[in-house]
């Protein structure tokens, strides 16, 4: 269940890299670029960091096609994109609970303690959104819109949680989804994020 969820998360990812591209006005090459790293980032940056050798989506050359296909399709549907937003939340909100999962348990396999691989799941969940956004020259949406990387911590904390208990995991995986997709979709109905530091020095010059 969860590869299917996955293919469906990075093609949803690729997608919205590929919509930022466009906002920048990026040619063809650009925008396949983005929608790949958007998609595939968060699992390349962690498979670096955890010495995960080769790097996943090397193995997988279908993930490739997929991604890039699903940026260039963007293009051709761009027009009709907006009448999806509320399936588009649905949908990253799903990958994002399906990559800080799958970041979890490649962590595990290598052995990591629990802090590393908490930071895993979390560093698999946003960090293709990050470098969406710094390539397209904006600050990190996922680091100061509505709760999202507070959202894989905790998705990240429960499922480890639940596995140390012993819970089988196929139900392990539904109570993680459920509790992930229900604060995500929370956060965004009711526009719930973490406190914001605002430090301005001219302030502070008495």
């Amino acid at each position: 269940m969860l590869l299917y969820v996955y293919l469906i998360a990075i093609t949803a990812e690729a997608m919205s890299g590929a919509l930022a591209a466009g906002k920048r006005n990026m040619d063809l090459f650009g925008v396949a670029l983005i929608a790949f790293i958007t998609a595939l980032g968060g699992g390349t940056v962690r498979d670096i960091l955890l010495g995960n050798f080769p790097v996943g989506w090397t193995q997988h050359p279908g993930y490739i096609y997929l991604t890039i296909g699903a940026g260039l399709f963007t293009m051709l549907v761009a027009r009709f994109m907006h009448h999806l937003r509320q399936l588009f939340l649905l949908l990253d909100a799903m990958g994002l609970i399906a990559f800080t999962v799958i970041g979890c348990d490649v962590a595990l396999k290598l052995g990591y303690p629990l802090p590393v691989v908490v930071m895993a799941g979390v560093i698999t969940g946003i960090f293709g959104g990050i470098l969406r956004d710094i390539l397209c020259n904006r600050l990190p949406q996922v680091l100061r819109h509505e709760l999202y990387a507070s959202v894989s911590l905790l998705v990240a904390l429960l499922y480890l949680s639940l596995r140390h208990l012993g819970v089988d995991e196929d139900l392990n995986l539904l109570a993680s989804f459920a509790a992930g997709l229900v604060l995500r979709l929370a956060a965004i109905r009711w526009h719930w994020s973490l406190p914001v530091f605002s430090y301005a020095p001219g302030r502070w010059n008495g």
